[in-house]
């Protein structure tokens, strides 16, 4: 079971200016994201801005324009880092905020810090061009650059006392983290294509024709596109479903939290699955006044009873 304690003693200067650097990024860089931790008490949503301004770090190497080598090289450093970090050795008054930031929340939460390893051989797997045959292949990808998140997240959130099944909150964020996964290789095929990178299994693509790849705005003649991502979005539905399963083992604002950033892209995949196309035309997203219903949903609670209920109905 992991829990956390809201109750910390006040930060200092440096670490607080080092947090709102980590703030600033997650909110330039990660709408989605950050629309979800506003819901967190401050350590909590501190510490998760940290969380993702490391992970950005990572993926801002691995998505950059520099040679493979060179990329190569940076997120070795960026794993040495990580050790300094939790080896301690990273002061207050150090130069990197992030590294401050991480640190102290690091400090304070239980966070298994092994997850930005995992992510870092993710970022590791797209810097050598790596493709995947099966879904089981892809899975493994995805459990490094997004199930890892999910647990991280989950050393941040804790679980609320007396929880039934706590002990399986790990599994549920991860695999909460396949699913927004997916959905984002759904959402980004065809930018991911025009960057030489194919996320989606060979053999689903083989099986709907789609084996040519998605180099423009409409699907390649005969091939059944919408077929794919049917297939792959009825997958991520049953992800979904099951990650949502951590719902109920959270606080009520970390159980918001989690709902509000799921709820996004849950939508997202709505919106995909009604027109398969658009993800070729362009970039699919949701209006602000939508994801803002959806962190209200989040925080009335409305998913996670949804979920209990559903968990009472399979016990009866």
């Amino acid at each position: 079971m992991i829990r956390t304690v809201e109750s910390q003693p006040p930060a200092s200067a440096p670490v607080l200016a080092a947090y709102s650097y980590c703030e600033a990024v997650t909110g330039q860089q990660a709408r989605n994201f950050a629309y979800g931790i506003r819901l967190l008490p401050a350590p909590k949503r501190r510490a998760m801005s940290a969380l993702y301004a490391f992970s950005r770090r990572v993926d801002d190497i691995g998505d950059g324009l520099l040679e493979n080598d060179v990329k190569a090289a940076r997120l070795e450093d960026t794993r040495a880092l990580l050790a300094r970090i939790r080896e301690g050795a990273v002061d207050e008054d150090d130069t990197d905020p992030v590294a401050v930031a991480l640190a102290h929340a690091a400090a304070h939460f239980p966070i298994p810090l092994g997850g930005l390893d995992e992510l870092i051989d993710g970022v590791q797997m797209d810097v050598r061009g790596e493709t995947y045959e099966t879904w089981d292949d892809l899975k493994a990808y995805c459990r490094c650059v997004a199930g890892a998140i999910g647990r991280l997240s989950l050393g941040v959130f804790g679980t609320a006392p007396g929880a039934r099944g706590a002990e399986r909150a790990p599994e549920y964020a991860d695999t909460l983290g396949l699913a927004l996964q997916l959905t984002n290789i759904l959402r980004d095929v065809r930018e991911d294509a025009e960057g030489g990178r194919t996320y989606l299994p060979a053999d689903d693509l083989a099986k709907f024709g789609c084996s040519a790849g998605f180099g423009g705005p409409a699907p390649a003649e005969g091939s059944d596109f919408a077929g794919l991502v049917h297939f792959e979005a009825r997958r991520a539905r049953a992800l979904f479903a099951e990650g949502y399963r951590l719902l109920p083992l959270l606080d009520r604002r970390s159980g918001a939290c989690v709902a509000a950033m799921a709820g996004i892209y849950r939508r997202l995949l709505d919106r995909i699955e009604r027109d398969p196309g658009a993800v070729l035309r362009g970039r699919v997203s949701l209006p602000g006044r939508e994801k803002a219903y959806v962190a209200v949903r989040g925080l009335s609670g409305l998913d996670t009873r949804h979920v209990t209920r559903r968990a009472v109905r399979r016990r009866a």
